[in-house]
């Protein structure tokens, strides 16, 4: 039997983070991982997909290249080329990762992970059944992260992408339908609407985002319609047959949608199969979440943690990160400083939205007390330099002029609600904000024109 003193189950962003934070604080760890390390993020996630991002904001400027004095300007796209550069920056951080791991207090086993007990593991062979190499460890964390939801459907037939099957195209569809409006679904429609091929979004929900502000997701919404993207809103799947999606729309008439690709984006579910969590007494929530107190640690087995998308709380990279240091603090006893409760997320769409803390939907169901101030990018002197005016930001305050929250769609619309999340973390007031110095001329001067609106 191998013993360390701790096992981290997965080597996505929450894991090797843990083991990179464990190890530096002299935990002897070994770290389980049977597939390309990085996790989600790295591989299916969210650097693959900003790779294209990027490719699709070149496009979308050289689409505007007459308006910067470029004239005759031609071009063709290399799909192929596109998906190639992904690959090398994907490869390069897998890399990368591969080094971190490499620290003498780290033992990286190319190999899943089962439970025996709450303080044993055992690997499995390729076929997944138990081989007879046992771990042991006082802790173990589980950073197994998610995998793609699918709808069940009157009839499934036919080629379904997920996200990650669309990553790994050769070629451009001509068509391609998107099947939610959550995060995947929006950036899928802004990347691929800008590369060409024809889009249409069907979705069930009155909007898309529905975490963000209900204003600020309609705004995005039109501005990719004015791109050419098709939305077909409150709209409900009941079948998808090679490429003909049929959905019952707002008013209960059957429509079908008939496109060259199908990708399925309707939000990912925590990946817990195959770790026979019973064996060490740890329950799942209906959806598939693993529950954890503060510090990520599982009530029921204390010696135990979950981290990152498995216990369904915030499926973001970086939310990982940091609970692995909280969960690592933990288990050395140390007293953490992680604010969690303060977490920006992002959608990489062209424009940009971005998003911490509560949305004034959210504030009014609570019967919170709150004031919104807005600022718009037509008035900020970068913004129109860049020829971005197309923008908004509003920034909530309580009843005390804290900021609460922050919520935005336009250019750099992460830098700036990552500035906001600095600020609600000092608990820093809309008057304080306003008397601060923004260099000019920059777009963060949008967030000082809302606090001073």
């Amino acid at each position: 039997m191998n013993q360390s003193d701790l096992i981290i189950i997965g080597a996505g962003p929450g894991g090797y983070r843990a083991a990179e934070y464990a190890a530096h604080q002299g935990l002897k760890v070994t770290v389980f991982e049977p597939s390309d390390l990085g996790g989600t993020c790295l591989n299916e996630g969210c650097i693959p997909t900003k790779s294209f991002a990027h490719n699709a904001e070149v496009m979308l400027t050289l689409k505007e290249a007459a308006t910067y004095g470029l004239q005759n300007l031609s071009y063709d796209l290399d799909f192929a080329q596109v998906v190639a550069r992904k690959q090398q920056v994907v490869q390069t951080l897998r890399d990368g990762i591969a080094t971190l791991l490499s620290h003498p207090n780290i033992t990286l086993v190319r190999a899943a992970a089962r439970f025996v007990d709450s303080h044993t593991v055992c690997t499995l062979a390729a076929d997944g059944t138990p081989t007879a190499d046992t771990y042991t460890a006082p802790h173990i964390i589980i950073a197994t992260g998610s995998r793609p939801k699918t709808l069940r459907l009157e009839r499934a037939e036919g080629s379904i992408l997920d996200s990650r099957d669309l990553l790994q195209l050769d070629r451009l569809p001509r068509s391609l339908c998107i099947v939610g409006a959550g995060v995947i679904g929006m950036e899928f429609a802004s990347i691929f609407s800008a590369f060409g091929s024809e889009v249409t979004v069907v979705e069930f929900l009155k909007e898309c985002l529905p975490a963000l502000d209900a204003d600020i997701a309609k705004r995005l919404r039109k501005s990719l319609e004015k791109r050419g993207v098709t939305f077909c809103m409150q709209s409900a799947v009941k079948a998808i047959d090679h490429g003909a999606v049929t959905f019952a729309d707002k008013k209960g008439n059957e429509q079908t949608v008939v496109a060259e690709q199908v990708l399925m984006a309707v939000g990912r579910a925590p990946r817990t199969e195959g770790l026979n969590l019973e064996a060490a007494g740890i329950s799942t929530a209906p959806n598939g979440a693993i529950a954890v107190d503060a510090y990520c640690a599982i009530p029921t087995v204390p010696s135990v943690y979950a981290i990152g998308d498995v216990n369904g709380r915030q499926m973001l990279a970086h939310a990982a990160e940091m609970q692995a240091v909280v969960a690592v603090d933990h288990i050395l006893g140390k007293p953490g400083e992680s604010d969690l409760s303060v977490m920006p997320a992002a959608i990489f769409t062209h424009p940009e939205a971005a998003c911490v803390g509560p949305s004034e939907e959210q504030l009014k169901e609570q019967g919170t007390a709150y004031t919104c101030r807005k600022a718009f990018y037509r008035a900020n002197g970068k913004a129109l330099a860049m020829n971005e005016s197309e923008g908004m930001l509003k920034l909530l305050s309580d009843a005390s002029d804290r900021i609460i929250a922050c919520h935005v769609y336009g250019p750099h619309a992460a830098d700036l609600v990552q500035e906001a999340s600095v600020l609600i973390c000092r608990g820093t007031t809309v008057a304080q904000l306003s008397q601060m110095v923004h260099i000019h001329p920059t777009l963060s001067e949008v967030l000082k024109a809302a606090a001073q609106s």
